[in-house]
């Protein structure tokens, strides 16, 4: 299978020394469209305007150069054919321009000493595009994915256009009956803004598949840090530990919800349990 380019090795996404800062980990979509222009002049990597240029000249390759570079300290590479998605996921995502949220109708939420245990949330049906990747590692099957959504967003659909950036970008994992391990089986799934939910632009990519989930209760909880195998696990044990019932969603098969540049010292994701119909 074509991996478009993309490789991660060892790494994990950890913190490399506790400071939030990360020796190895993956570069995804939301590393690439959340990263501004004047973010990139001021990176100590150099100016996106020399003496005799302009951004106009060569941005495409300006950006795919620093993501490049950045992409190495991951382990990581970005291949050629990403700078256009890159220069429009960019150019498209800071600004005026805001990322639309998944809609949901929050049912209750469960507190404790003013912290939040959990949120139990109604999502409508709704269509997604979902990959499902089989890599050796889970770093792995989120790059590869990654990458492969991002061409869809741009352009590299049958409408031809720039669909637009949602949050979450979600993953379901899948585990073992005891929840020790992860499955290698993993799908990225992104959220069709509202505007393409009545008629899916289709992908040029036949891995790339248009899902109508259906309407479904989930109980939510939020953790901050990088999301790798062990964190995944730690915070699926916790949410069955704080759920009243976990008998009534629990089974082998979870959602990471990420909502914030991966490689923020704070990030911010969720753990989703879906309810049994």
């Amino acid at each position: 299978m074509d991996r478009g380019g993309c490789r991660l090795n060892g790494g994990g996404g950890g913190d490399s020394d506790g400071s939030g800062s990360r020796a190895h980990g993956m570069i995804t979509l939301e590393d690439l469209e959340s990263f501004s222009e004047d973010q990139l002049s001021d990176s100590g990597n150099g100016s996106l305007e020399e003496e005799g240029e302009t951004m106009e000249d060569d941005e495409p390759d300006r950006l795919l150069h620093y993501w490049q570079d950045v992409a190495r300290g991951h382990q990581v590479e970005v291949p050629r054919d990403m700078a256009t998605p890159i220069q429009q996921l960019t150019t498209n995502n800071h600004g005026s321009h805001e990322r639309e949220s998944i809609p949901f109708t929050l049912i209750t939420r469960k507190e404790k000493c003013g912290e939040a245990l959990y949120e139990k949330r109604h999502y409508e049906k709704a269509y997604w595009a979902c990959i499902t990747v089989h890599e050796e590692t889970y770093e792995q099957s989120i790059c590869y994915g990654f990458m492969k959504l991002m061409r869809y967003i741009c352009q590299q659909n049958s409408s031809g256009s720039y669909l637009g950036m949602t949050i979450p970008i979600v993953t379901v994992v899948r585990t073992d009956d005891m929840h020790h391990t992860l499955s290698r089986s993993v799908t990225v799934a992104y959220y069709l803004p509202t505007p393409h939910q009545v008629q899916p632009p289709l992908p040029y990519d036949t891995d790339i598949v248009i899902e109508e989930w259906s309407a479904t209760i989930v109980y939510t909880r939020p953790f901050a840090g990088p999301t790798n195998e062990e964190t995944i696990l730690h915070q699926i044990n916790i949410m069955a530990e704080v759920l009243d019932s976990p008998g009534i969603c629990l089974n082998d098969s979870f959602i990471v919800a990420g909502y914030t540049n991966p490689a923020a010292a704070n990030r911010q994701n969720e753990i989703w349990f879906v309810e049994r119909h």
